[in-house]
């Protein structure tokens, strides 16, 4: 596509789950041309975890945007000699296959970059290519396990799993940026570099503040669900209507406007149990009734109209529904109608960094297996052959 930043670049991705293939669809969204590589039959077990966007899975819609898809059988001789015909074309190969898998298959950066001198190879694991846990399989949920990501989240009588796949999105993100590293790099001094992701270490690289707090202070921060272990007032707190709204108060000046304007009682800014933000973070359950207490006596619009008033940061806790309506994006136009498989078309959010006089790529969602004979022919492959390899089960 022309006109986007990475046009004329291609990526080759033998690609599952979320991680990969949230890498590649940003670089598609940017004009890369993203040949996604699937298992003939069912291709990516990702289209199959739930079906209901038209039948399809949201997981695989929200990532999947823009690409092409070719099935290829792997295992046998004839469709890695496709692979390689594809590779020798390409400019990025991104994989996150099982512990050892691309290893067996020669597909590991080291492998590749004998092979592809040029090639920018980009591997996404679990826990690392090397290292005590580097054959373990790994999971988004595992994962923010053993990090400590949920002792953190929940109340305090009870763990939860963050509600997105919070792993899998750092490893994706980081994933997506060492490749424009890389392709920078290339550019800039014509070295190809291999490019390794893991989804332990992204998302440890997000646990470095409550790591931190841990290490010097002695003990992890608390686990108190909408509240801020550091911070108080900070929370939601329910109004008269039933809806919960969240505030936040993050200075002194913020704290003396919240007891002044809002909670209309002045005296609290002198109150020594409050005097501080560690005072009022020791006194928090004190505090926190004062504010429930205010909290009662207006429904969510007053409660949020007088905080606004007041300058204290504030937002109603949301459900999906009100989400999708929120009028920040229906007022900044960041819904974009895409299609999928089957003919119907669904709304999806623009990629949310916006580059000034850029549209970003929006195409359709690929049915499984739909681009792989045009792809073939363009290396060459005679209608003959596709049609003995698509007899034979490799595509």
């Amino acid at each position: 596509m022309t006109g986007l930043p990475l046009s004329g670049i291609t990526v080759v991705s033998v690609e599952q789950a979320v991680a990969a293939p949230f890498a590649t669809r940003q670089l598609a969204d940017l004009g890369a041309r993203v040949i996604k590589v699937e298992r003939p039959g069912g291709g990516d077990f990702a289209r199959r975890y739930d079906t209901t966007v038209h039948g399809l899975s949201s997981y695989f819609v929200w990532l999947n945007r823009s690409k092409e898809s070719v099935t290829l059988d792997l295992k046998s001789p004839s469709g890695r000699d496709v692979l390689e015909e594809l590779l020798g074309r390409a400019d990025v190969f991104v994989q996150n296959l099982a512990p050892g898998a691309a290893a067996r298959l020669g597909l590991d950066a080291e492998s590749l970059t004998q092979r592809h001198a040029s090639l920018i190879p980009c591997t996404i694991s679990g826990y690392g290519t090397t290292g005590p846990w580097a054959g373990r399989k790994a999971y988004d949920l595992l994962v923010q396990c053993q990090t400590g990501l949920v002792s953190l989240t929940g109340t305090a009588e009870e763990t939860a799993r963050t509600g997105v796949s919070v792993a899998d999105i750092a490893a994706g993100m980081y994933a997506y940026s060492g490749i424009l590293t890389a392709l920078y790099t290339r550019a800039t001094t014509g070295v190809a570099r291999a490019v390794e992701v893991s989804l332990f270490e992204a998302l440890a690289e997000w646990m470095s503040q409550p790591a931190h707090y841990t290490r010097h202070g002695g003990t992890q921060p608390p686990r108190i669900g909408t509240q801020h272990a550091t911070i108080a007032p900070y929370g939601a707190f329910t109004a008269a209507d039933g809806k919960q709204v969240l505030l936040s108060v993050q200075n002194e000046r913020e704290w003396a406007a919240l007891c002044e304007h809002f909670l209309a009682r002045p005296e609290l800014v002198e109150d020594p149990r409050f005097a501080t933000g560690p005072d009022r973070v020791t006194h928090r359950d004190e505090l926190d009734a004062i504010v429930a207490e205010r909290f009662g006596r207006s429904g969510s619009g007053e409660v949020m109209r007088l905080l606004d008033e007041a300058g204290i940061a504030n937002a109603g806790v949301n459900d999906v529904r009100e989400f999708l309506d929120h009028p920040v994006l229906a007022d900044r136009e960041r819904w974009q109608e895409v299609a999928v498989p089957g003919g119907a078309r669904v709304p999806a959010l623009r990629p949310p960094v916006d580059l000034a006089g850029v549209d970003p790529r929006m195409e359709p969602v690929p049915a499984v297996g739909e681009h792989t004979e045009k792809v073939l022919a363009e290396l060459g492959l005679t209608a003959a052959r596709i049609a003995r390899l698509r007899a034979d089960g490799v595509v």
